[in-house]
Parts: structure tokens; sequence; C-alpha cells
């Protein structure tokens, strides 16, 4: 384990080491939250458009997605792993870039990486079937997520298992609300 740790410190120094001024204030504004809302609000009418009344089963699959992933990162692993940011690791003082503050006292594992997958395995489940090209909202959970890497404020495995956190989240908030929706469909015609 110390070996990994040991290899996943010295890929934080190196890939925070490839700072370059033009790409701080771009990664700063990748990693916030308003510059996303435009994008949240474009798959929100497309879920409507698509779903119509059943819309709400969807978003709620949305909602439940990420509140499983932000809950397993935030709530859970964060405070039982106590792993430092590197942005509060003062070993790492004078040797790492961080631009934008540091958040939180601990980063294992990134919210910003389970929050973005899971929002991305989530609505390719749901909209694959009506719509094509999807894939590359796991592209751009990858950019946010290196954002942070880049920023100063996570280690790559933390960036890693947030990932893996939300793609499981994402999995199971479009389950669990196939699985609820289902579960009232059958409720109704039995009445």
């Amino acid at each position: 384990m110390e070996t990994i740790k040991h290899w996943d410190e010295q890929l934080f120094l190196y890939l925070n080491g490839q700072h370059q001024d033009w790409l701080d204030s771009l990664m700063f504004a990748v990693t916030g939250k308003l510059i996303w809302v435009p994008l949240y609000a474009f798959f929100i009418y497309l879920i409507i458009k698509k779903f119509d009344k059943s819309s709400i089963w969807v978003l709620a699959g949305v909602g439940l997605a990420i509140l499983i992933a932000d809950q397993t990162a935030s709530g859970l692993m964060k405070p039982f792993f106590e792993r430092l940011r590197p942005c509060h690791d003062p070993r790492w003082e004078g040797l790492m870039y961080n631009y934008g503050g540091c958040g939180g006292m601990y980063g294992f594992v990134s919210s910003h990486a389970a929050n973005t997958f899971a929002l991305a395995i989530y609505l390719n489940l749901v909209l694959r079937r009506y719509y094509t090209g999807l894939g590359w909202l796991f592209l751009w959970a990858a950019v946010i997520s290196f954002s942070r890497v880049y920023l100063g404020v996570h280690y790559p495995m933390d960036i890693v298992v947030g990932g893996i956190v939300g793609l499981i989240s994402g999995w199971l908030g479009w389950f669990l609300a196939a699985k609820a929706k289902r579960a009232y469909a059958e409720r109704l015609r039995v009445r």
C-alpha cells in the first residue's frame, strides 16, 4: 500500500508540475459548478422532451445517483480515510502548484469525480437508446476530474477511485429509479 501511495504522490507532483499559466483560469472555470448550468438545463430539456410525464422518474434517478455518489465520497470515505489533500500536506509546500484555494481538509475520494462520472453513466444508461454520441460525457467527467489534480486539490488515486464510486452510483441510481417506477406502475395496475 505504501508503494501505491508513493507512486500516487509522485504522479501527482509530475501532473501538477505540468502547470501552464494560460490553463489556470480555464481549469478553475472547468472545476466550478455555475459554468455547467446550461449543460444541465439542456439535459433536463432532453429528458422532459423524451419522457414527458415519466421524466420525473428520470430526474429523480439523476438526483439519487448524485446523492449516492456525493454522500459516499464526502460523507463516508473522506472522513473514514482522512487522507490530506495535497494542498493541505506540508510536505508539498513549495513543490506543488495550487490555484484557487484548497477546499476541505481531506481528499480521498474526489466528490467532483464521483458526481460527474455518476451523471455520465446515468445519462448514458437512460438516453443512449434515443440519442447517439453521449460517450463524450465520460471525457467531460475526466477533464473535470483532471482539473482537480491540476489545481492541486486531489491526488490521481482520489480521482480514479472517485470515478469508480461515481460509475457504481450512477448505475445504482438508474437501477433503483427504474425499479421504483416499475413498482409504482404495478401498484397502479393492482388498484
